[in-house]
């Protein structure tokens, strides 16, 4: 059941690939939409098959592959790749709908398009940590293509500069990989059994010393770092997003970048939590940090999609937060967060497109007025300003109910560095206020006097967006109820450093603190 998410979009890219030269562009649409509707229906399939309830993994898949090495093609679903399957296919979906019809070499684009859609379903499904190298690094090629190919003027400068960073990135995450599997003496590559050797029980020791971990953990942070990307390895990715088309940067921001907090979810703190509870506080302050960082280059950009492009590292950081603070609150809201930023930084590049596309320009000291009702683009002016609300975090909608779990579930645990995420969130209302200013209201520009119409196919990949952000923001449980049970599991059991905060004693638990009461009385349903 869950090869199908891996294999099926192989299959429209082998049909891509042997359908006869002259195609016409339309039937290469056609197909991949096909193969996209496809994978989006059977992934809600698989979503109501998924039992909450359970922890263990399910729909797991075992094959034999080179034994020699302990690498095995080992597949299984729990509640913490769930919602991103669904992400990914979802934003797949709404990315090759918002294609250009007429794009260039349109076999190949879509080929791409597909190939990158199995490399991180691949990723989010592996339970073999090889396995996941090996589809986390796959994801590289499409991506890669698919900037230099069909990216801006400078596509080539921003392509190159994504390879290296992630190909760096992809170094170091195999060397602590290769570390994890050795020096905890396993057999295998298997995520499972490397957890049990390394976690144990509660009241068992550690298979690797904290030195060790510490050691390793330093390039699973750098690895998934570069790829999130949190301040000061992000320089790569307002490039990537402003040379990358419309569609490209749905996918990038709404997906690609959730490999990273995956990564850190599944294999910093589920796989070496004794260095996780160890440098936490630093991994607070780095959050704190990045999402201030962010959002003050976010106030300073003249490019409409530069502004989105350092918002979503800023938002990208409140992730690290929750994850930080390790708490089964913060924990389930580092997933509503990945869902959440997907959906709101999704809708936001497909509106930045939009207007592009319809002006020729995304410069805020050039556009104006676009909020016009009769020469303007106010349809798109006023998703625009839901997409910012949400952003923002104003209630009832997603944006609300992840930052406030957020912050609500790592303020007990560091208060400081919490407030500081909360005053990066505050300024977001800034920058996007700044930008809806400039660009919407205002009197409109002589030449864009004769601003082109938005055909119904532009408008609905951003409505279906907006109408997910308001439902997910009136009832989250659709996100909450698929995760909570499975996410406790990822919590270290072992005890903080007792001068790491007065609310740890030396002889308490991670999962076992006062805020569980209130993990358990908001386990979030809205008719409550």
């Amino acid at each position: 059941m869950l090869s199908f998410l891996v294999w099926f979009p192989l299959g429209g890219v082998l049909l891509l690939g042997v359908w006869p030269k002259s195609m016409d562009p339309k039937y290469a649409r056609s197909v991949a939409l096909g193969v996209a509707i496809a994978l989006l229906v059977w992934t809600i399939y698989l979503a109501f098959l998924f039992n909450p309830g359970q922890i263990t993994m399910q729909f797991g898949e075992f094959v034999p592959w080179i034994t020699a090495i302990g690498l095995n093609y080992h597949l299984a679903l729990d509640g913490l790749s769930l919602p991103l399957l669904v992400l990914n296919s979802l934003l797949t979906l709404i990315a090759i709908w918002s294609t250009d019809p007429e794009i260039e070499r349109p076999r190949f684009y879509y080929a791409l398009m597909l190939l990158l859609n199995s490399s991180v379903a691949g990723a989010f499904l592996a339970q073999d940590i090889l396995l996941f190298f090996l589809f986390y690094e796959l994801e590289i090629i499409p991506l890669y293509f698919l900037i230099a190919i069909w990216g801006g003027a400078r596509r080539g400068y921003a392509a190159t500069k994504f390879l290296l960073y992630t190909a760096f990135s992809g170094i170091v995450l195999l060397a602590s990989f290769l570390g994890i599997v050795w020096l905890s003496g396993a057999s295998s590559f298997a995520y499972e059994p490397l957890r049990a050797i390394i976690v144990g029980a509660a009241d068992t020791p550690s298979g690797l010393s904290l030195k060790l971990q510490l050691i390793l953990m330093v390039g699973i942070l750098i690895g998934f770092g570069i790829k999130i990307p949190f301040f000061p390895l992000h320089t790569w990715l307002p490039d990537a997003h402003v040379e990358a088309s419309t569609p490209v940067s749905v996918l990038l921001a709404g997906v690609l970048l959730k490999l990273g907090t995956y990564g850190l979810l599944r294999y910093g703190v589920g796989l070496l939590p004794d260095a996780w509870v160890y440098l936490s506080p630093w991994l607070a302050v780095w959050a704190a940090i990045s999402a201030l960082y962010g959002t003050s280059c976010a106030i300073l950009q003249q490019d409409m999609k530069k502004v989105v492009a350092y918002a979503s590292i800023a938002h990208m950081a409140f992730i690290l937060l929750a994850a930080a603070a390790s708490t089964e609150l913060s924990m389930i809201a580092a997933v509503c967060q990945m869902v959440s930023h997907g959906l709101i930084s999704g809708l936001l590049f497909l509106l930045v497109g939009v207007v592009y596309k319809k002006t020729g320009s995304r410069d805020m000291f050039f556009l104006r007025g676009l909020l016009n009702p009769e020469r303007g683009l106010p349809l798109i002016g006023s998703m625009m300003i839901l997409g910012v609300m949400a952003s923002a975090g104003i209630p009832g909608m997603v944006g609300f109910i992840s930052e406030f779990l957020t912050f609500r579930g790592s303020f007990p645990i560091f208060p400081v560095q919490t407030l500081f995420c909360m005053l990066a969130t505050g300024l977001t209302a800034v920058y996007f206020l700044l930008m809806i200013n400039r660009v919407f209201f205002g009197r409109l520009p002589d030449e864009l006097d004769h601003i082109p119409s938005v055909q119904w196919s532009d408008r609905l990949p951003a409505a279906v967006l907006v109408a997910l952000i308001f439902l997910l923001g009136i009832q989250p449980s659709f996100i909450v109820r698929w995760s909570e049970t499975q996410i406790a599991a990822l919590i270290p059991y072992h005890p903080r450093p007792p001068q790491i905060t007065s609310v740890y004693q030396p002889d308490q638990h991670l999962t076992r603190n006062s805020i569980d009461v209130l993990a358990q009385s908001i386990s979030i349903r809205a008719a409550d």
